[in-house]
């Protein structure tokens, strides 16, 4: 999802969709302060975040690259 489509969901959209990124962020392994950071950050591909820590990436490296 880009930026501009997040921009035009309504408030419950956006926030289920925020809800659901962080919820997938913290099954994938992210503490919960990293799982936020990125999931406001609609543009971050969530499968390449997830991917970043089951090739071994530790939470934090993962975060540093991805922003």
């Amino acid at each position: 999802m880009t930026a501009a489509q997040f921009e035009q969901l309504e408030s419950p959209e956006a926030e289920a969709v925020l809800r659901w990124r962080f919820a997938r962020l913290v099954q994938a392994g992210y503490d919960a302060n990293s799982a936020l950071i990125i999931a406001s950050h609609v543009e971050i591909d969530l499968h390449e975040a997830a991917l970043l820590l089951q090739q071994g990436c530790t939470p934090e490296l993962a975060l540093q690259i991805v922003l």
